[in-house]
């Protein structure tokens, strides 16, 4: 077991548990911390090594803004801090495990995994995030040739790129965030959009204009030339078709990712795309599912971390409820004031 789990119990699959997170992202990540709040047995399944999800396995070095309570803080960073907290109540921390089956029980749930081990427990959370994922990749297979040799649809660390000359393809969050954190380091950037508005939070696209990284808005990549490592890129411009060949060591591609929800969809779960439909107390059509974060939907939804750790906090509250139906919903203040119960803040 990692460092980063060396406060979680120790995994009996005979046990049966309160609750059962399906994801060890950070919204799992709170939802277990509030679970040890409300006095829960937790256990956390992830189908990846480390705990963190995405913010792990494909951003430990970006910086996240809109966190509650930091100006700003490395993705790493944030997930150790998750991390301790989640694990102070000691849970059960199952890594490497993809849970494939969800089956009903006289006592609450059986979640079959790939191992072949079953999970027994009395409710369920999911915060799977967007299920399985993979980055979209640029549409001429022979571009794989530079995959490791220039071609980077992820970064996991931002020292690779120092005093080297980067291209940035995109237009969104990850796009732009990338072209700031490598203009501190590399000895150039420059960011290609296809279009002149970008799907990024207005204040990094502003800091993004003031910033020296070259933008040239209205283009895309046409062409990587070269066998071995890249040493260039054509690009041009989508309007008059002018092309323009930039001297550069890395090409970064932010695209997005292709989403899956894998066995998730077989589990009887009401659907809308690739989400789980969830009311306001964030349970799914099957009592006793919960679903918390990206892969959770209801109106007026915001697919951010602060919102997904607000809906986890939620989620862990009906689930109590279900376990304890003396339980009430909301427990108190953190703090212990229980007079300020129910007073406007």
């Amino acid at each position: 077991m990692s460092d980063a789990t060396h406060n979680a119990a120790p995994a009996d699959v005979n046990d049966l548990y309160d609750l059962t997170i399906i994801g060890a992202g950070p919204v799992g990540l709170f939802g277990a911390f509030y679970a040890g709040m409300r006095g829960m047995k937790v256990k956390l399944i992830d189908s990846l090594a480390e705990l963190g999800g995405q913010l792990s396995a494909l951003y430990p070095d970006k910086y996240i803004f809109d966190m509650a309570g930091f100006p700003k803080v490395l993705a790493r960073d944030l997930v150790k801090d998750l991390s301790e907290q989640a694990l102070q109540f000691h849970p059960t921390v199952c890594l490497e495990e993809k849970v494939m089956t969800l089956t009903k029980t006289d006592e609450g749930f059986a979640l079959g995994t790939e191992k072949g081990v079953t999970h027994r427990t009395k409710t369920v959370l999911i915060t799977a995030g967007v299920g399985a994922f993979a980055p979209k990749k640029l549409d001429k297979p022979e571009y794989a040739r530079f995959e490791g040799h220039g071609l980077h649809y992820m970064i996991p660390n931002l020292s690779v790129f120092k005093g080297r000359r980067i291209l940035v393809v995109g237009g969104g969050d990850s796009a732009v965030d990338w072209a700031l954190m490598l203009n501190d380091i590399a000895a150039e950037v420059t960011l290609i959009h296809r279009r002149d508005a970008f799907r990024a939070h207005e204040d990094s696209v502003k800091k993004l204009h003031a910033s020296s990284v070259r933008v040239m808005l209205f283009h895309e990549l046409k062409d990587l030339p070269g066998d071995g490592a890249i040493s260039s890129a054509i690009v041009y411009d989508n309007r008059t078709k002018e092309e323009t060949t930039l001297t550069v060591d890395d090409v970064v591609v932010n695209f997005g990712f292709l989403a899956n929800l894998g066995p998730i969809k077989t589990w009887g779960l009401n659907l809308e795309k690739i989400s789980l439909v969830v009311n306001q107390q964030m349970e799914t059509n099957i009592e006793g599912v919960m679903a918390a974060g990206d892969i959770s939907t209801y109106p007026g939804k915001l697919k951010l971390i602060v919102t997904g750790v607000g809906e986890a906090t939620m989620a862990v509250c009906t689930a109590k409820m279900r376990c304890d139906p003396k339980a009430s919903y909301f427990p108190g203040h953190s703090s212990g004031n229980a007079a300020f119960e129910g007073a406007s803040h």
